[in-house]
């Protein structure tokens, strides 16, 4: 292929890759910051919408095994149309047939208060257990979007980071394949030197329409998020980023945290709680039950040998109840109760054992991030002083273009290695505070203090 084809190859290239990253995309006024970002997500995430709502509905579940601890008052009023045939023996045992219409009525009022109930009050302990698990599991869910805000938007900030190291380095490039022509034409150059720096700026134009088509989709994750276009983001300020571990220093304080705050343990422990009261209701289905009884009745003709005749009846007792034999029925319910409370146990010590590995890969995160971002600020500064040294001893003739493109991109390489270990820093940072039940409107508040507005 000429250079003249592959340079034309070159810009249609580049022009497809505008084509994408700007394709469907409505630009949003002002960038947004993470902080906006999770104020915007938190309005819109339907995830964070059905765990409120299921929190909502746990929370119902309290009132309403306390109300069968409450008097429970039931009103009946009947009224009937009846229409009597008979027939008996008369005079001479002549049948004598007879017919009789009329209204009868029965009201009555009764009231029915709970004395001894234990299996009523074990699911009043069931029910609180399960709303308890119901706010911990919403908890969970709020900081899990706030996970898929921050990685998503860090995720956006990376790709965008590449997309503009992949433009220096075509910017060198290009700067590098004039020199080549002018050096050619004036006799102090080769052909290889052009050859060389168009198939390196061919491949970064390759590289751009990569980089481009990665911004729109990180763009369209954070938009789905958020519930509204992304447009611009508010980077990362590498000064205001502090490189130091977290306050406490050691992992044994942060596991501490992790085992008393952690969402996800308050609410496998609060399974372990309902799964445990869940045995003491089912037994209490042997015991006897006791209840206080008043009742009112009253009636009007109720009876075919008393029509016309009103009554009134008023009673106040005691019921008691006393199960004797259910067909083993209780026996089974009490069995497939312990076998509950073994399940959420061990589920509570797999999540225990899960949380601590977690915690402790981010806090090894943290600290290896700091060290990583330190060793690669200074191969940024190393590489960065060799494209510099071999730019001289190219115009010095000591050195070839070849040399000076593998330079730089030995140097861009390093600085995107930089900014992915500055991403991953942060995103250790976050989730380390977040599994230690310290993901709050404050934490978040301070992260996006260390971005640039």
């Amino acid at each position: 292929m000429s250079l003249r084809a592959r340079s034309k190859s070159a810009a249609w290239l580049r022009c497809l890759a505008l084509a994408c990253a700007s394709g469907g995309f409505v630009p949003a006024a002002g960038a947004m910051d993470l902080l906006q970002a999770w104020q915007a997500a938190v309005i819109n995430d339907a995830q964070l919408r059905a765990a409120r709502a299921a929190a909502a509905s746990n929370r119902e579940r309290l009132p309403q095994a306390q109300a069968q601890l409450r008097p429970q008052v039931n009103l009946s009023l009947q009224r009937s149309r009846n229409d009597l045939n008979s027939e008996s023996a008369g005079p001479l045992g002549r049948p004598v047939q007879d017919q009789l219409v009329y209204t009868s009525a029965a009201d009555s009022l009764t009231v029915r208060q709970p004395i001894y109930r234990p299996q009523l009050r074990a699911q009043v302990r069931v029910a609180r257990a399960l709303v308890e698990n119901g706010e911990a599991v919403l908890q969970q869910e709020e900081q899990r979007l706030a996970m898929r805000v921050t990685q998503a938007y860090f995720e956006a900030l990376l790709a965008e980071e590449q997309l503009r190291l992949v433009g220096v380095q075509q910017a060198a490039t290009t700067a590098q394949l004039e020199a080549a022509r002018k050096g050619f034409a004036g006799g102090s150059g080769t052909r290889t030197d052009i050859e060389e720096a168009q198939a390196r700026l061919d491949l970064n134009f390759a590289q751009e329409l990569e980089a481009r088509q990665a911004v729109e989709f990180t763009r369209r994750q954070l938009a789905q998020i958020v519930g509204q276009p992304v447009a611009q983001l508010a980077p990362v300020d590498a000064e205001r980023l502090p490189l130091a571990m977290p306050q406490p220093a050691l992992l044994e304080d942060w596991l501490a945290r992790a085992r008393t705050a952690s969402p996800e343990l308050r609410a496998a422990a609060a399974n372990v709680e309902a799964a445990r009261q869940a045995v003491e209701r089912a037994r209490a289905n042997h015991l006897p039950t006791l209840d206080a009884l008043a009742q009112v009745v009253r009636s009007d003709s109720d009876n075919p040998t008393r029509v016309d005749t009103r009554y009134t009846q008023k009673a106040i007792g005691l019921q008691l109840n006393v199960p004797i034999y259910q067909g083993g029925l209780v026996d089974s319910q009490v069995r497939q109760a312990l076998a509950d409370v073994e399940r959420s146990e061990s589920v509570l010590e797999a999540t225990r054992l899960d949380l601590e590995a977690r915690v402790f890969r981010e806090f090894r995160g943290v600290g290896e991030g700091i060290a990583r971002i330190r060793a690669l600020e200074q191969a940024v500064r190393s590489a960065e002083q060799l494209v510099r040294s071999s730019r001289r001893s190219q115009q010095g003739g000591s050195r070839s273009v070849l040399d000076v493109l593998n330079a730089e991109q030995q140097l861009g390489s390093a600085q995107r290695d930089l900014a992915q270990a500055r991403f991953a820093y942060l995103l250790s940072l976050v989730r380390l505070r977040a599994l230690a039940g310290e993901w709050q409107d404050a934490s978040l508040a301070q992260v996006n203090g260390w971005l640039r507005p």
